[in-house]
């Protein structure tokens, strides 16, 4: 992957208006000297989503999604950071330094470029194959189930030829060598037969990368035959684990939460349906890989895979993936219908909609599933369901969601409450003599352990962010809060680096708080710092009260700046006298300064 120096990403962002790259996504209009638009991110009625040429920065009120023009693009249109650079570059007119490759990494990227090229012709050629007189079956086999021409269109739909040389033969009438062909997952050469296709007599599924290019197929045989379904083997160009059939289409959905299925048909009935969230894993289980790029778009999933006990299982299987990587779950119940497509033909769109909305939180399932293991008409079995459910309580890191669901148990099941919590505390207790009672069951095994973080204190972090805004609006104001505040002031990591940052761009007259996102990697990291630039304060009429206003931010500031030090003090110290004799004098100090005078 390309690598460009700070000086070349600053070069662009200097040369690009942030609004101009935003616009053609989002409908922009201007209130003051910010631009304001409906969210991209999710629904709404009343726009939210703000974008600031000043700071070149977009920031929505209502998601928290935020960042400069680069984010905006790596977000929206899952572009990395290098292909980000790369697409604004051009549109700056900015010349980018040539990468140097290896002979081997250009051979690779060559073979790759090609590998592309196969799939796109393979999935031309199937898509053709349909709509000719060879491939009625698959035709008739799609309209049958209830499939309209234009979603068959959307989804590339096609058809393999019954000859199993069919596809070789047009592909090496397009100048495909061997060489390429064997791996491109659609050929297999070998020295008795040749060359031949790997889909035969098929409806074909073309399967689509984030970027709508076709990386791989799979195919539903015509008539008898074995497998049912087929995929694509794993190329250069297509992993299994982390690849989503649908998510081409599902990454521009309006809606908060994707919903998981298992196979094509049921993704494609969804979308059919108005439902443009749906997306499956491909022919295999799903993996900490899928639940990693799930998250890279929505933070809640509903699973709605099969209700039969393969489907059980998947889901149990499914749960801790996506509760590792961060992302709530809920179960669709979908019963007395087997899958989703079922479901829609029999129910509607509408039906599905009310089951979404009853959907059932992910624990309280999967209590419901471990319930089956018991007989609750005997004590003593009764007894050790509640001590397993409890036990898997324990393991829930914060307290107040361990409450919650001792509520919801006890609701649920018709136990007195403070009993069960007794016999929460009372396994917490035991676990932390003994670690690892084995009360977690092999299917929570993938969910890793999460550290408890310290509690934020979330005023302190509002009048920080309130003071960089304030300073990066106005940045002259440095000149006297820079007197009593410094980036160490500021809580450490993100607001300590911001601020570093930024005081550095003033004082260097090149104020620029948009590329102070470029600094993190982690989009969450990437939004914290869009939102610091877009704290807000009240309507202020004069200049007295804004001056009054700002003093009381730079005093709070500096006070919890002060009981940071002394916490990271011991008691016995005697520098701690020394320090709150200081902070004393410093904040009568600060009660008589106008900050906009002194800075002037």
């Amino acid at each position: 992957m390309p690598m460009y120096s700070e000086d070349i990403i600053n070069e662009i962002s200097s040369r690009i208006d942030i609004v101009d790259v935003i616009s053609p996504y989002v409908s922009l209009k201007k209130k003051g000297n910010t631009y304001f638009g409906l969210c991209p991110f999710h629904n709404e009625k009343t726009p939210s989503f703000s974008v600031s040429p000043g700071k070149q920065m977009f920031y929505c009120f209502g998601c928290g999604k935020g960042g400069n023009a680069f984010t905006f693009l790596m977000q929206h249109e899952n572009m990395t950071f290098p292909e980000a650079i790369e697409y604004l570059a051009e549109k700056a007119g900015v010349e980018l330094p040539k990468q140097e490759m290896t002979a081997e990494q250009r051979a690779f990227q060559n073979k790759k470029s090609q590998l592309f090229e196969v799939q796109k012709e393979a999935a031309k050629y199937f898509y053709y194959l349909m709509r000719d007189e060879r491939g009625k079956s698959a035709l008739e086999y799609f309209k049958g189930r209830g499939l309209s021409e234009e979603t068959m269109q959307k989804f590339g739909l096609g058809y393999s030829d019954k000859r199993s040389d069919d596809l070789y033969h047009y592909l090496k009438s397009k100048g495909f060598s061997d060489d390429v062909l064997k791996d491109s997952g659609v050929i297999t050469i070998d020295e008795r037969r040749g060359g031949h296709d790997k889909f035969w007599n098929r409806a074909m599924f073309p399967i689509m990368d984030q970027q709508k290019r076709v990386i791989a197929f799979g195919g539903r045989v015509m008539g008898d035959g074995e497998p049912k379904y087929l995929n694509s083997p794993e190329t250069p160009i297509f992993d299994k684990s982390r690849t989503l059939y649908g998510l081409h289409i599902a990454r521009s959905t309006k809606r908060n939460a994707f919903i998981l299925c298992e196979g094509y048909m049921d993704v494609i009935a969804l979308h059919q349906a108005g439902f443009d969230n749906a997306v499956a894993s491909l022919g295999t289980a799903f993996t900490p890989g899928h639940a990693a790029l799930i998250k890279r778009f929505v933070s809640e999933v509903y699973l709605s895979f099969d209700s039969d006990g393969a489907g059980t299982k998947a889901k149990l299987r499914a749960i801790p993936i996506l509760k590792a990587a961060g992302i709530t779950c809920k179960i669709i119940n979908m019963e007395p219908h087997k899958d989703p497509d079922e479901f829609i033909k029999a129910l509607g769109p509408s039906a599905y909609e009310e089951r979404i909305r009853n959907a059932e939180n992910s624990f309280m399932f999967t209590i419901r599933i471990l319930e089956r293991d018991y007989n609750m008409s005997d004590p003593t079995s009764k007894t050790a369901f509640f001590k397993e459910v409890a036990g898997r309580i324990v393991r829930f890191p914060d307290e107040l969601e361990r409450s919650n669901y001792i509520e919801a148990v006890a609701s649920k099941y018709g136990i007195r409450q403070d009993e069960f919590r007794q016999m929460v505390i009372r396994l917490a207790a035991e676990d932390a003599v003994n670690p690892g009672n084995g009360y977690e069951r092999e299917e929570y095994d993938e969910a890793p352990q999460v550290k408890k973080r310290p509690m934020r204190d979330k005023a302190s972090e509002e009048a920080q962010k309130l003071l960089l805004t304030w300073i990066s609006e106005e940045p002259f104001l440095l000149n006297g809060v820079g007197n009593y505040i410094k980036a160490d002031d500021f809580a450490e990591g993100i607001l300590r680096i911001t601020a570093t940052h930024l005081f550095d761009q003033i004082e260097r007259d090149a104020l620029a708080p948009s590329t102070i996102v470029n600094l993190f990697d982690d989009e969450e990291e990437q939004q914290e710092v869009a939102s610091i630039f877009h704290a807000t304060v009240g309507e202020l009429e004069s200049p007295a009260e804004k001056a009054k206003a700002l003093r009381e931010v730079v005093m709070r500031v500096k006070r919890d700046s002060f009981k940071r030090q002394k916490e990271e003090m011991a008691e016995s110290d005697p520098n701690i006298v020394l320090k709150t004799m200081e902070e004393k004098k410093l904040q009568k100090e600060l009660e008589n300064i106008d900050f906009y005078d002194i800075s002037r």
